[in-house]
């Protein structure tokens, strides 16, 4: 992994970024803590272009983003437009938002609409990848709901955006599944897992959990990962305080240059 394959997933930061003006202030102390790709979740409102203009002024790299799931389903072309408009090949179906996953054909029914809307963005140059959290991994019939997502659609229309906190809450092992997805994770979200006094799971800052990122890494490199994107839920203070944390390690014991 290079250093500049390293993003930062702005959701990390949504409260610092209801406005413009929040937008642009953020993102200038984004790139002064060293990060010069980030991932679009989680802002207020901003015009296409305004936003362009702003990552451009900072010498930053849009390399994702998170559209509402039920636009990447049902307006597809209007995410389409807006991706091209801002420049940016990938995105990700963010969550399964009002979908009962313990409903006969549920599963198979997301798989389709996710399947068609993946195919419409691969005809427009773009990829549309599935971000996972723990839910997906309970088990129907013996098989996990995001194994069948991905096995009932075509690896041409639906790439993975494996989140590392969410496969280890979820049971599974981030290693294992970033070496499931060979060929098929243009993305990876960097989130570390820990577990406090009270026996509950934390969100924490790169290399202050548990996670072995160097096997994650080295797991998704090898499977032909593009973006390696730190994200962090919820942060015990000021979320730049621990974004730069992340940074910091990521450079220091991660990175190949």
């Amino acid at each position: 992994m290079k250093i500049d394959q390293v993003a930062l997933q702005l959701y990390t930061l949504r409260e610092h970024l209801k406005t413009p003006s929040d937008i642009a202030t953020s993102l200038k102390k984004v790139r002064e803590i060293g990060y010069s790709a980030v991932q679009a979740s989680g802002m207020g409102p901003i015009p296409e272009a305004d936003f362009v203009q702003i990552l451009k002024e900072e010498g930053l790299t849009l390399c994702a983003t998170h559209e509402s799931g039920p636009e990447i389903l049902n307006e597809t072309e209007k995410v389409i437009e807006h991706l091209h408009k801002l420049d940016c090949k990938h995105t990700a179906y963010p969550y399964p938002a009002g979908i009962n996953f313990g409903e006969p054909g549920a599963v198979a029914k997301l798989a389709a609409e996710l399947d068609v809307a993946g195919a419409k963005m691969k005809a427009a140059g773009l990829t549309l990848s599935y971000h996972n959290h723990g839910n997906e991994f309970f088990k129907i019939d013996g098989v996990s709901i995001l194994e069948s997502i991905y096995a009932l659609t075509n690896p041409a229309h639906l790439a993975a955006e494996l989140d590392t906190y969410w496969v280890q809450y979820g049971g599974a092992n981030p290693v294992d599944w970033c070496k499931k997805m060979a060929g098929r994770m243009p993305l990876l979200h960097l989130k570390d897992f820990s577990c406090g006094l009270d026996n509950k799971a934390y969100f924490c800052e790169i290399g202050n959990g548990n996670l072995d990122f160097h096997g994650i890494i080295a797991a998704a490199e090898d499977s032909g990962c593009e973006w390696f994107i730190v994200e962090q839920d919820s942060t015990p203070g000021d979320p730049f305080d621990s974004v730069k944390i992340s940074y910091d390690y990521i450079r220091k014991n991660l990175v190949n240059a």
